[in-house]
C-alpha cells in the first residue's frame, strides 16, 4: 500500500485520479481498525491532513466553516464553537478516547457513514452542510444527504470532503446530543439523538429539528416529534408524545448490543432529553 500526504487541494484531487481505487483519510481510525479487521487494503492512502484548508476552523460572516480533517479534540476544546453548538461539541468529545480524539476527524466522522456516528446527528440538527471537492470544482450537499446506507456516501470516486459549513444559531437557540453506551467510554452508541430548538420569548417552541442514530440504515429526523413541538410550551406530556413519535420513527436491529425493543424505548428517552436540554439551554440556562 502506498501512503501520499499532499499539501494543496489540487494534489490530493491529482492523486485519486491517478488511481480509481485511491483512498482518502483524515485521522485513520476507522480506516486502520477497517485493514486490520480484514477489509482490502487500498492500493494507495491519501492523507488529508496537511492541507490547511482541511485542518483550519474560523467564522466567515454568520458560517462556521471547519475542515473535514479538523481533530474532535479541536472541536471538543474550542470555547467560541461550545457557545454556539454545545451539543456538537458535546458529540465531538465522545469519539474514543482522549488519544483518538487528537486524530479521529468531524469528516471521517461523517464519511465513515456509520449509523451510530456520534456528530452526525448533532450536524444534522444544525443543518451543516459539506462542501465537496471535485473534478469540476466543488459541490454543497446537505450532511443529511451524504451518508446513504452503511458504509456508504454519496460521493463519487475521486470526490472527497473538504469542510463543513454551520450557520450560527439565532437567538433564543441551543442544541443537545446524548448517545446510550454500555461502558462509560471508548464504546460506540446502542443509541443517539441530538435536537436542536428555538425559543420565543415566551417559552413557546418557534422551531425544532430532532435527529436519532444508531436506529436505522441512516441517521433519521424525527418528522412527526418537530411537528408535535411546533407552537407549544414544553411540558411531560409534551415530552411523552415525542418520546413515542421517536420510538416508532426508527426500524432498529437486534444485536449483541441491544435488542430492537431496546433500542426504540432508549431513542424515545433520549430524546426527551435532549429537546429538554436544548430548550432549557435556549432559555439561557447552560
Amino acid at each position: 500500500m502506498k501512503y501520499a500526504a499532499p499539501v494543496t487541494v489540487e494534489e490530493a484531487q491529482h492523486l485519486l485520479a491517478s488511481d480509481e481505487e485511491a483512498q482518502v483519510f483524515a485521522g485513520a481510525t476507522d480506516l486502520i481498525p477497517q485493514i486490520r479487521a480484514g477489509r482490502k487494503q487500498p492500493p494507495l492512502t491519501v492523507d488529508l491532513k496537511r492541507i490547511p484548508r482541511l485542518v483550519n476552523m474560523r467564522v466567515e460572516g454568520n458560517t462556521w466553516v471547519i475542515g473535514a480533517a479538523v481533530s474532535a479534540a479541536q472541536l471538543s476544546s474550542n470555547p467560541d464553537l461550545a457557545v454556539d453548538f454545545p451539543g456538537m461539541t458535546e458529540a465531538a468529545a465522545l469519539i474514543g478516547s482522549d488519544q483518538i480524539q487528537s486524530r479521529a476527524t468531524l469528516g471521517g466522522n461523517l464519511c465513515n457513514a456509520s449509523p451510530a456516528a456520534d456528530t452526525v446527528p448533532a450536524m444534522i440538527v444544525n443543518g451543516a452542510v459539506g462542501v465537496i471537492a471535485t473534478s469540476e470544482g466543488t459541490r454543497m450537499v446537505p450532511v443529511s444527504d451524504i451518508a446513504i446506507g452503511p458504509g456508504s456516501t454519496c460521493l463519487a470516486p475521486g470526490e472527497f470532503l473538504l469542510e463543513l459549513l454551520v450557520e450560527r444559531p439565532p437567538l433564543r437557540t441551543a442544541d443537545a446530543y446524548l448517545r446510550f453506551i454500555p461502558r462509560t467510554e471508548m464504546d460506540i452508541a446502542v443509541v443517539g439523538a441530538a435536537a436542536r430548538v428555538t425559543l420565543a420569548e415566551d417559552g413557546v417552541v418557534e422551531s425544532s429539528r430532532i435527529a436519532i442514530g444508531a436506529v436505522a440504515p441512516t441517521v433519521l429526523r424525527v418528522d412527526e416529534a418537530e411537528a408535535a413541538l411546533a407552537g407549544r410550551v414544553i411540558d411531560d406530556d409534551l415530552l411523552d408524545e415525542i418520546a413515542t413519535a421517536a420510538s416508532e420513527r426508527g426500524s432498529p436491529i437486534t444485536d449483541k448490543r441491544g435488542t430492537a425493543d431496546f433500542r426504540r424505548h432508549v431513542v424515545g428517552v433520549l430524546t426527551k432529553r435532549v429537546v429538554a436540554a436544548a430548550a432549557q439551554r435556549a432559555g439561557g440556562s447552560q
